[in-house]
């Protein structure tokens, strides 16, 4: 994904990016607000209400791209290509981008494996069976599992929904607006990001309200949040201007809110499971991370 050369003026393409990031966040209390509708009575409810008008959000935000993005552009044989969605190289827009992600989890990484192995170890040590006995229990239990998860509106917001309409409002649309508001690709991925991270700024006063926390500290819990969204949303900006894919941020954003946010080094989680023997090991996967 290259440069357009300035298709639009870099005003109206910084200020359609600037109502996309409005719209994702004011939407999301249309219901409430503008609709008039009752507060919801779960949190389930409240969630499902969110995911209708994220989707709504985003589907707005592509629409109205399709149409304030250049003629060459929308007469393209596949708009969906300038959206980065695409099926050609699609294992490696996928592969190449995970592996890279998971190097900044490289510590954690190794932690959990060396917990899955010792695991192991204890179940062998007490006649649970051989490794191919606790595959088949894992396999068995998989269905059941994936049952729990689809009825799990934290897994859907979590998986699905955010990452998906995140990737599609501040990768896919503004990144084609920027370059063809004549921005350079290094100005674009810098610039998405701060929208990006402006879109986080509602959890201040959902935080405040929910846990009750002063607005300072509340201030400096979403502080920390904004600096690694600003981080990531320069990351998968990079990666889906690099790749022309929009299946490699968006892999990349799942993976990281599986991870959660990256440490250098945590002594309580090795003494907590007793991995004092690798610790030198650990120490220097997390500093690599």
């Amino acid at each position: 994904m290259e440069d357009s050369g300035g298709s639009l003026p870099k005003p109206v393409a910084v200020l359609v990016c600037i109502s996309m990031t409005l719209l994702y966040v004011a939407i999301l209390y249309v219901p409430t607000l503008v609709l008039r509708l009752p507060p919801p009575s779960s949190y389930k409810v409240l969630m499902i209400r969110r995911f209708i008008c994220a989707a709504v959000s985003a589907i707005v935000s592509v629409v109205f791209c399709a149409f304030i993005l250049p003629t060459r552009i929308r007469k393209a044989s596949s708009l969906l290509g300038v959206y980065g969605i695409r099926m050609d190289h699609i294992w490696q827009a996928v592969v190449f981008p995970l592996l890279l992600t998971s190097l900044m989890y490289t510590g954690s990484l190794v932690l959990k494996t060396l917990l899955v192995a010792k695991k192991w170890k204890e179940n062998t040590s007490r006649g649970h069976g051989p490794l191919f006995d606790s595959i088949k229990t894992i396999l068995r239990e998989f269905p059941c599992r994936m049952l729990s998860a689809a009825s799990n509106v934290s897994f859907w917001r979590t998986f699905v929904v955010a990452p998906l309409t995140e990737e599609l409002v501040f990768r896919a649309c503004m990144i084609p607006l920027l370059l063809c508001g004549g921005f350079n690709v290094y100005a674009a991925i810098f610039l998405s990001p701060i929208f990006f991270s402006l879109a986080h700024l509602n959890h201040t006063m959902e935080i405040c309200s929910h846990y009750n926390y002063s607005l300072l500290k509340a201030s400096m819990i979403i502080g920390h949040k904004l600096g690694y969204t600003l981080v990531f949303g320069s990351y998968a900006s990079f990666l889906f201007i690099r790749t022309g894919h929009l299946v490699s941020p968006l892999a990349a954003h799942i993976f990281c809110n599986y991870m959660g946010l990256p440490v250098i080094f945590v002594q309580s989680k090795v003494a907590r499971h007793n991995c004092y023997q690798s610790l030198n090991t650990l120490k220097m996967n997390y500093v690599i991370g």
